[in-house]
């Protein structure tokens, strides 16, 4: 049963997310540009956080921590795989993507920009870019809601089926009211909860720790090689972990945050502050599987499942209310993905299907309509 200020903080975030859509809706929504891609308006702060939030799912709070707390400094290099590969798709991919979206055909979605640019007159690259995107992300949200409903079920005591349904219902409804701008700007605020709570949790964990215990010599003291980047894999294997960052540069509901940005002047700026909120971020996932692993042996807890650990502090060191802000910092990673992934899968089904295969000259009303339709 949750207790009063779990439930009162959780209630505050999901209003918020459905304001945000109110706002979003009366001010970006009157035609496919806006609703699409929010008149490619986006401020760089907004585009920064945007790109960031909608990679990081609950992988973040949860599988990262996890990965530290159950084999050590090791798994860090995902992290550092992430950082580099994400710093290298805003150098080379972000700008120009900006650019040539704009110059051939102001094209909405990836599959549209791809058809322009190789002049696909037969639309044939066009179509299967867009039905990977439709087959693929719809899965890919449906498992982002199935996470919904577990963190639900473990975490708060709810029903399974309560929290799938309360996760989906939010995040379609903010999407459909809002379209890109709601996406964006909960993004933002989504992020900025993460990277909050990604210092919070390690850094009271940390304080909470028994005097006389530090985080090394405990550490070291269960597995000498546990601080070791090194230790326990061969260059092979590091490759291999790293080269999750080359996953960046394909993924549609990160890349059409490039296309949304004001203009190409504002790129650096949108760099920067990404790359800074995913050092926090990244950096805060590790210490809270590091730290957290000193905390538990130090308290004597026992942890069942090494994803959860960010969970069990956050139970163990907060008061109610924070504790739900916490908790909602992981439905925060969890629904800004699905939130990306959904939009793009109805841009797709919008413009690379619909527009183009069903109602050529359909009106900007209609074709906001069916966006709308194609997200539910």
């Amino acid at each position: 049963m949750m207790q009063p200020g779990v439930i009162a903080s959780l209630s505050v975030y999901f209003a918020l997310m459905l304001g945000i859509g109110i706002y979003a809706w009366r001010k970006s929504t009157a035609n496919s540009s806006e609703y699409l891609l929010s008149g490619r308006q986006l401020g760089p702060a907004v585009t920064a956080l945007a790109a960031g939030a909608s990679d990081m799912s609950g992988w973040l709070m949860l599988g990262l921590p996890g990965a530290l707390y159950a084999s050590g400094l090791a798994e860090a290099w995902i992290a550092i795989g992430l950082f580099i590969g994400a710093l290298l798709n805003w150098i080379i991919v972000a700008p120009r993507l900006r650019e040539q979206t704009e110059s051939y055909g102001n094209a909405l979605t990836i599959p549209e920009f791809l058809g322009n640019r190789f002049n696909d007159e037969r639309h044939l690259l066009r179509l299967t870019a867009s039905i990977v995107i439709i087959v693929f992300f719809a899965l890919y949200s449906a498992s982002g809601l199935v996470a919904g409903g577990k963190l639900f079920q473990s975490a708060f005591g709810a029903e399974y089926q309560t929290g799938l349904w309360i996760t989906a219902l939010v995040v379609v409804a903010y999407v459909v009211l809002g379209g890109f701008l709601a996406v964006s700007l909960t993004d933002f605020v989504q992020g900025t909860i993460m990277a909050i709570a990604l210092i919070l949790v390690p850094y009271m964990a940390w304080q909470g720790l028994p005097d006389g215990v530090t985080v090394g010599a405990t550490l070291n003291a269960i597995d000498p090689h546990i601080t070791s980047l090194f230790a326990g894999t061969t260059l092979l294997g590091i490759i291999s972990t790293a080269a999750w960052g080359l996953g960046y540069f394909g993924q549609p509901h990160i890349i059409v945050r490039f296309m949304a940005i004001r203009s190409v002047k504002e790129m650096p700026i949108a760099r920067n502050i990404c790359m800074a909120w995913m050092a926090i971020t990244l950096g805060g996932a590790l210490l809270v599987g590091l730290i957290g692993r000193v905390y538990a042996e130090s308290k004597g807890l026992t942890v069942a499942d090494p994803e959860t650990i960010f969970i069990l502090l956050a139970g163990e060191l907060f008061a109610p209310a924070l504790v739900g802000f916490l908790l909602a910092a992981i439905l925060a990673a969890i629904m800004s993905t699905i939130s990306a992934q959904l939009l793009v899968t109805g841009s797709s089904l919008t413009e690379d299907v619909y527009r183009l295969f069903v109602r050529r000259n359909a009106s900007e009303k209609e074709i906001v309509a069916v966006g709308r339709l194609s997200v539910v």
